[in-house]
């Protein structure tokens, strides 16, 4: 294992030919923390909420509603994975915060996965809803001709999500890293606070992204629908 000082100490494992990056490590160990959590919370619940049951149960409720103005239909079948986004980019966003720990989300190969995780699923939930057929007959529609304009346009706002998480995190880190670096540690609480803002606003934005994308092809398959 190698590594170097820094706020974005970047060090790696070797295991044999199978080289872990930090962000690889860390990105598993985030994983990891929220199934365990998340497992330890839901075998923990009580008819009568606690202090934390009330605000887990409210944070629950929250990200349900903002899924269900969106597909209110669809919404029991989506917001599992857009609570799971949101949830996974928020602390990947945050742990950018612990001292000499690289945030996953300032990495483009974090960024570009999670975007191809919202590409794969706007067509999943579309093919699961109106089935693969009807799916597919909608690229045609109205005219056969601009198949290659739509495909295009899929793939380029998919690279937008990549880089435009990747762009903000990065530059959220070198801005407090330069501040440090001038001021010393004299201002370090607004940095965190800052830092925990923006880490917010991100996990929304691209939850909202995803879910934008995915309810933007459904509606477009029912409208085919109705048309047939």
């Amino acid at each position: 294992m190698s590594g170097s000082g820094g706020l974005f100490a970047a060090w790696h494992v070797s295991v044999g030919p199978l080289v872990l990056t930090d962000v690889v490590i860390m990105t598993w160990v985030i994983m990891s923390v929220i199934a365990a959590l998340s497992w330890w919370v839901t075998r923990r619940l009580r008819a009568e909420p606690g202090r934390w049951q009330t605000v887990l149960e409210g944070a629950y409720e929250a990200m349900f509603g903002a899924v269900a103005e969106v597909v209110p239909k669809r919404a029991p079948m989506i917001f599992p994975f857009i609570a799971s986004l949101w949830i996974f980019v928020l602390v990947a966003n945050l742990a950018g915060i612990i001292p000499g720990v690289r945030a996953p989300t300032s990495s483009l190969s974090t960024t570009a996965g999670l975007a191809l995780l919202v590409f794969l699923s706007v067509h999943w939930y579309g093919i699961r809803v109106q089935g693969l057929r009807r799916y597919l007959a909608h690229y045609l529609d109205p005219n056969p001709l601009l198949l290659p304009f739509t495909v295009l346009a899929e793939i380029t706002r998919t690279l937008a999500m990549a880089i435009r998480l990747f762009g903000n995190m990065m530059s959220l880190g070198l801005t407090a890293a330069l501040i440090l670096l001038v001021a010393g540690f004299l201002a370090p609480i607004p940095i965190l606070m800052l830092h925990i803002v923006e880490a917010l606003v991100q996990a929304y934005i691209f939850g909202m992204l995803a879910l934008i994308y995915i309810a933007g092809g459904l509606e477009v398959q029912e409208l085919h629908t109705l048309k047939e």
